[in-house]
């Protein structure tokens, strides 16, 4: 293979690329076509930082514990019980001569590639962090292979602001690809719409021609949306609640709807996204939290006849796509800030 995708860095078990590698080799020397990170902020994958800080009851010291513990045994950061991990903001330190990313020492840039597989050394102990949020300060280096994604930070965002963008920015993308596929009157259901995620693949399907329900969790949430007219409608209940879920898309609107986007962060999820979705549309999980056996083995047995796609964060574009959709749509932008200034 021309471009290397890290399999010199797997030190267990032999064979495996890093992404399901247990461990890897952090170490801040690169190869030829390998680029090393100084990190400023990492971005923990709502799943993982959900299953955190329950474990933990909210205390953060023990949080912040544990997240060290796990990037000092593996070499990244891989939550061993979602599965799951995040991304990093950060500058290039060095670029190997054959690296093709086309970065240079001095760049700031967005890791467009999951934690999960980029090896990741923390040299300050997060000192910085209390944690209590998502988003991380840190200190240390990650490595990028040859076959790797990253993005340059704009320079109208905020750092944090770009970071929290960059983080899901393969669900708006795909979003907006599935939705255009489908002519005529289409319909989309958002599970999980206030989020990260589901806001931006709401304003994503909007502008692809879509009249939009963002489901949520409570009332709370179900004003914000309304106030900021993030959605055409909104429905409140429980994500887990499979008959919950589609009486309330199909009461909002109207029927089921054509495609599904499933961006909550808890498990338990599929079977209500399946119900929701009309005989030929299609789910979308971007949840960390999903069961892809659930998922398959429910739309069996609910004899549905679903297209059901794994959101895997990565088209070509999908960067740029939803930075633009920040900038155009400002009730994204708000519900972006508000989210970050929160932490």
């Amino acid at each position: 293979m021309s471009v290397s995708v890290g399999l010199g860095r797997v030190l267990e078990p032999a064979g495996v690329l890093p992404q399901a590698a247990w461990r890897l080799d952090a170490s801040p020397e690169i190869g030829a076509d390998e680029v090393r990170i100084a990190v400023e902020r990492l971005n923990l994958d709502a799943a993982s930082y959900r299953q955190l800080a329950e474990k933990h009851e909210g205390d953060g010291d023990a949080i912040r514990a544990e997240v060290l513990e796990i990037v000092g045994t593996r070499g990244k950061m891989h939550n061993p019980v979602t599965g799951s991990g995040g991304m990093l903001i950060g500058v290039v330190e060095e670029a190997g001569p054959e690296s093709p990313l086309g970065l240079k020492a001095g760049d700031r840039v967005a890791t467009l590639v999951s934690l999960t597989l980029t090896p990741l050394r923390i040299t300050d102990g997060l000192s910085a962090w209390d944690g209590k949020s998502e988003q991380v300060p840190a200190a240390g280096t990650a490595i990028l292979f040859g076959r790797s994604v990253a993005a340059v930070l704009p320079d109208d965002l905020a750092p944090e602001l770009a970071l929290a963008v960059f983080d899901v920015c393969g669900a708006p993308a795909l979003t907006d690809r599935v939705v255009r596929e489908y002519e005529g009157e289409k319909t989309v259901a958002v599970l999980g719409g206030a989020g990260k995620s589901g806001s931006l693949s709401l304003a994503a399907a909007r502008l692809a021609g879509a009249r939009t329900v963002a489901v949520v969790v409570n009332d709370e949430e179900a004003e914000n949306i309304r106030r900021n007219g993030l959605a055409d409608a909104t429905a409140v209940a429980d994500a887990r609640d499979p008959v919950a879920v589609a009486r309330a898309v199909e009461t909002a609107l109207g029927a089921p709807a054509t495609v599904t986007v499933v961006c909550v962060d808890v498990p338990g999820c599929e079977h209500g996204a399946i119900l929701a979705t009309a005989a030929g549309g299609t789910v979308i999980f971007f949840s960390m939290a999903t069961s892809f056996p659930a998922a398959a083995l429910g739309a069996e047995g609910l004899a549905a006849d679903v297209t059901m796609l794994i959101g895997n964060g990565y088209l070509p574009g999908h960067a740029e796509f939803a930075v633009d959709l920040l900038r155009r749509v400002p009730a994204v932008r708000r519900l972006f800030e508000a989210r970050v200034a929160g932490h």
